[in-house]
């Protein structure tokens, strides 16, 4: 499993760090950490029109979202 974490980043940063993990590991689940609701909203929108499947879990004040 691939992990991005982005944690305490801002759009569009979590995104692009998301659509450069999809790019070189998209064969692989990759796991995405971000700690607001609107990155979380806009990365799993990302990873859905790029076809992949997510699942949203929330950490405390964090969001994990694992991309299949």
């Amino acid at each position: 499993m691939y992990e991005v974490d982005a944690r305490g980043l801002s759009c569009p940063e979590p995104v692009m760090m998301t659509a450069d993990a999809i790019k070189k590991h998209g064969s692989e689940t990759i796991r995405v950490l971000v700690s607001e609701v609107h990155t979380r909203q806009n990365v799993e929108k990302y990873a859905k029109s790029q076809g992949k499947n997510v699942s949203v879990r929330e950490n405390g004040e964090d969001f994990e979202l694992i991309i299949e």
